[in-house]
């Protein structure tokens, strides 16, 4: 059972983690700095952590800062998200290969994913991000069984929020700041002056195992204390909002607003948005042959609703305006997403508006259509 109450564990004693990890046999996939931002990769103890860093995050903008401590989870959420390991980003599927006559002589599929990851890091609004990607992927009768082998055996040590980000908006989604479940073992980071620690919770058996492993101590009440103000303090720093009340009848009662079309304007198509987000799961196939046609491997790729090809059908796309692809994109995110799938496809993570080169807030398009609508029949 899980470990009841609060734990400590001192900020020198967390290499203990990863070597208790590691014997377990886990490739330990964390947040790291590379190419100017936080990123998610393998590590294999703290000092790949990103010490002393944070973030500055706002619509179309990331930068990395120093901060005046030497905290290792002191920055918000980056490009990366989980999903490259539930859904990789490119997949061969299957080789192919014949001889001259035209016959078959091999067939091999993409060998099912060998590692045992341990993600260290995850926030809580990634954590609900891993479960609706899981239902998408995994659930009803055609489960991706290259994804549930994918997700067989993976362990989560969660980090609980201490600091929101300005495109975070978790708490109007009801997925964070503070994770209650989802993950093995949750951290807590608290500076206190000289006091670096952290306050642990374990929420499996496997979590109350490893922590058995570490040279933990009993949380005193004032250790406990410090630790729900973080969680207190991440959720009054939230920069955006996000009002869900009635959300998906919203933008069904919406379909034509022209909204629709401002946005259009400034949206360039990229894509950026459903790259970084994490339940985005668009893919598309491709056969590829060498000139010999010979041989023959099919690939699975990430792709985007926003991009024309994407909903090409005998006759046309069937999506060809920006205005039809960035509705198709918000109203199947926030509304038929529910109808699919039981809930919201967002997480409030902000991604979407931090990576957009030209700071499109998905905030602010719901505000704008329920505003007009409220306008429209304040005036009627």
């Amino acid at each position: 059972m899980p470990a009841p109450g609060g734990f400590t564990l001192q900020r020198e004693r967390l290499d203990e983690l990863f070597a208790a990890l590691h014997r377990r046999g886990y490739t330990v996939i964390g947040p790291t700095v590379r190419d100017e931002a936080i990123v998610y990769a393998e590590i294999t103890g703290c000092a790949a952590l990103p010490i002393g860093v944070t973030d500055e995050q706002d619509g179309g903008h990331y930068r990395l800062r120093r901060r005046e401590d030497d905290a290792l989870f002191g920055y918000n959420v980056g490009p990366h998200s989980w999903k490259r390991y539930q859904l990789p980003p490119e997949v061969t599927l299957w080789r192919a290969r014949r001889e001259g006559d035209g016959a078959l002589s091999e067939l091999a599929q993409e060998p099912p994913p060998q590692a045992r990851y341990a993600f260290l890091g995850a926030r809580s609004c990634e954590l609900h991000a891993m479960g609706i990607l899981d239902r998408v992927l995994l659930g009803g009768a055609h489960a991706d069984p290259a994804g549930r082998a994918r997700r067989e055996d993976v362990l989560v040590v969660a980090v609980q929020c201490s600091q929101a980000g300005n495109t975070c908006f978790c708490a109007s989604m009801g997925t964070g700041p503070t994770a209650e479940s989802g993950y093995d073992l949750a951290l807590t980071e608290v500076l206190e002056g000289a006091s670096h620690y952290f306050v642990l919770d374990a929420g499996s058996d496997m979590g109350a195992e490893l922590l058995g492993e570490l040279s933990h101590a009993p949380a005193s009440e004032a250790q406990q204390r410090a630790a729900r103000a973080a969680h207190a303090r991440a959720a009054a720093q939230m920069g955006r909002e996000l009002d869900v009340s009635d959300i998906r009848d919203l933008l069904y009662r919406n379909y034509e607003n022209p909204r629709w079309e401002q946005v259009a304007e400034r949206c360039l198509s990229c894509g950026n948005c459903t790259m970084v987000c994490p339940t985005c799961f668009c893919t598309s196939v491709e056969d590829v042959t060498d000139l010999a046609n010979e041989h023959v491997e099919r690939h699975q790729r990430w792709d985007s609703c926003f991009t024309v090809d994407y909903s090409h059908i005998h006759g046309g796309a069937v999506r060809a305006s920006t205005r039809a692809r960035y509705r198709q994109w918000m109203t199947h995110k926030l509304a038929t997403w529910i109808d699919q799938f039981g809930s919201s496809g967002c997480v409030g993570c902000g991604r979407c508006i931090t990576w957009c080169p030209v700071g499109i807030d998905i905030t602010e398009e719901a505000r704008a259509i329920r505003e007009s609508e409220e306008h429209e029949h304040a005036g009627a």
